[in-house]
C-alpha cells in the first residue's frame, strides 16, 4: 500500500510502525473471509481491509478521529483472524491499537459511553472492586429486561453465583512434588480470580504435580489487556509495567525459568510486552525478556510431559480455540493433543477460527455483534453433541457458558482432572 505520511509524523516511533505495518497491506481482501463482523454485515469497511484505509486517512492526514471512524473500529474484536490469513504478514494487531489510542485521545463520544468505558477500564483489572460489582450485577439479573440492550448484555453475562475468594491468589510460593524441573511465576490475573476461581487452583495442583514450582509474585496483577483494547494505553502501560516489575524481582531473586498464563487473552499481551516498551530505555530490556520466557500453560505442559492418571470418565469434548490463542499466539495443537493424551474424546467446534464474541469487554460495548456471534457459536457446538466445552480463556468461558447446555470448562480443569485432581466443580 502506497502512503503519504509527513515526516514530521514519521518521527513518532509509534506513527513510523503504523506506516510499515500499512505499506505492507496488497489489498487482497483475504482478511474479509475469515473477519467475523464483515461475515455479517458485508460493509467494506466492517472488515480488516476497510479498517486500513479508515486508519490509513485518519493518520496520513494528522486529524482528529471521527465517529465514522470510531464506529467501525470499535467493531472490531481484535479477533487477529485477520492476521492468520493475511499473506502478506500484516500485524493488524499493532495497527488497531495504535488507532484505538488515537480515537480515546482526539475523539469525544458521548458522555454514557465515555463512562461505560472508563468503569469497565478501572473496575476490572481491580479484583476488589470488580467482586462487588458482579455481586450487584447478580442481584439485578431479574430486571436485565427492564434496562436498555447494554446493560442488560452485561448483567446476562454475570454469573449467579460468585466463587468465595480463593487463597492461591495471593502472593506465594507453591513447592513441586518430587524433582523440581522448573520454577515459573503464574499469573493470576484480575476478572479470572473473580468469576473462576478454580482455573487458577486446578493450575497450580497440575503444575506442580508434575515437577514445577509456582510463584505468585509480588505486586503481579492485571496485564493490562482491558484497558488496552479499550484504547487507554497509559493505564494499560500501568499494570503491566507492575508485573514485569513484579516478576523481575523474581528473577533477580530465586530465578524464573518461565512466566506461565492460563487465559490466553492474557498471553497474548504479555508476549507483546516487548513491543508495548520498546522505546522505553529504563523497561525495554526486562519486557523483552518478560515476552521471551512468557508460555501458555499448554505450551509449558508440552515441554515437560503431561502425565495422566487414567482415572478421567471417557467424556466427549469439543475444543473452542479462543482467538487470542489461535491467532494471537499462534497455539492450536497443544491443548487438543493434551486433552486426547489424557483419555478425552476431542472434537473440533465447526467454524472454529470465528470468534464467540467475547473479546475482553466486547460483549458489553457491541452487545448485537456479540449476541450474534454466540449464537453462531452455540449452534456449532450443539452440532457435534459433546459432553462438555474446554477452553483456554475466561472471557470464552464465561461468554459460551452464558448460552451453552452443556458445562464449559477451562483445559487446564480437565487436565488437572486427568492427572489424579478432583473433579472440576461445574463438570
Amino acid at each position: 500500500m502506497q502512503t503519504f505520511f509527513s515526516l514530521q509524523a514519521l518521527a513518532d516511533p509509534d506513527m513510523a510502525e503504523t506506516e510499515k505495518i500499512l505499506r505492507a497491506c496488497v489489498h487482497c481482501g483475504f482478511c474479509t473471509a475469515t473477519c467475523p463482523t464483515y461475515l455479517f454485515t458485508g460493509d467494506e469497511l466492517d472488515g480488516p481491509r476497510g479498517r486500513i484505509y479508515l486508519i490509513k486517512d485518519m493518520f496520513e492526514k494528522e486529524r482528529l478521529a471521527d465517529a465514522h471512524t470510531a464506529l467501525h473500529i470499535d467493531r472490531c474484536l481484535s479477533c487477529l483472524s485477520c492476521m492468520t490469513t493475511c499473506p502478506s504478514s500484516v500485524h493488524f494487531m499493532h495497527l488497531v491499537d495504535h488507532a484505538r489510542a488515537h480515537i480515546e485521545k482526539t475523539f469525544q463520544r458521548p458522555f454514557a459511553e465515555r463512562a461505560i468505558r472508563a468503569a469497565l477500564a478501572f473496575v476490572l483489572p481491580r479484583p476488589s472492586m470488580a467482586r462487588p460489582l458482579f455481586l450487584l450485577a447478580a442481584a439485578l439479573r431479574p430486571l436485565a429486561r427492564l434496562l436498555p440492550r447494554r446493560a442488560a448484555a452485561a448483567l446476562a453475562l454475570a454469573p449467579a453465583r460468585l466463587p468465595p475468594r480463593s487463597k492461591v491468589d495471593s502472593p506465594q510460593v507453591f513447592a513441586a512434588q518430587g524433582a523440581r524441573k522448573k520454577r515459573v511465576a503464574l499469573l493470576s490475573g484480575c476478572v479470572q480470580t473473580v468469576l473462576d476461581t478454580s482455573i487458577n487452583e486446578a493450575t497450580i495442583r497440575l503444575l506442580t504435580r508434575h515437577g514445577v514450582e509456582v510463584v505468585i509474585a509480588q505486586g503481579a496483577g492485571c496485564c493490562g489487556a482491558l484497558p488496552h483494547h479499550l484504547g487507554k494505553i497509559d493505564e494499560s502501560l500501568r499494570h503491566a509495567r507492575a508485573d514485569i516489575e513484579a516478576w523481575s524481582r523474581e528473577i533477580e531473586s530465586g530465578g524464573l525459568d518461565q512466566i506461565v498464563i492460563n487465559a490466553s487473552g492474557c498471553g497474548t499481551s504479555v508476549k507483546d510486552y516487548g513491543h508495548m516498551f520498546r522505546n522505553d530505555p529504563a523497561l525495554a530490556d526486562k519486557a523483552a525478556h518478560i515476552s521471551s520466557i512468557a508460555k501458555d500453560v499448554t505450551e509449558l505442559l508440552q515441554e515437560i510431559g503431561f502425565a495422566p492418571s487414567g482415572d478421567a470418565p471417557r467424556l466427549r469434548v469439543a475444543y473452542h480455540s479462543a482467538c487470542s490463542l489461535q491467532h494471537g499466539q499462534k497455539i492450536t495443537q497443544e491443548p487438543v493433543a493434551l486433552l486426547r493424551a489424557a483419555g478425552f474424546e476431542v472434537v473440533d467446534v465447526p467454524e472454529g477460527h470465528i470468534c464467540c464474541g467475547s473479546a475482553g469487554t466486547y460483549n458489553v460495548l457491541q452487545p448485537d455483534f456479540a449476541g450474534a456471534l454466540l449464537t453462531r457459536k452455540i449452534a456449532n457446538i450443539e452440532n457435534v453433541a459433546p459432553d462438555i466445552v474446554a477452553a483456554g480463556n475466561i472471557g470464552c468461558i464465561i461468554q459460551i457458558r452464558s448460552g451453552a447446555a452443556v458445562p464449559v470448562l477451562h483445559t487446564v480443569e480437565l487436565l488437572d482432572w486427568a492427572s489424579g485432581g478432583p473433579k472440576p466443580p461445574t463438570a
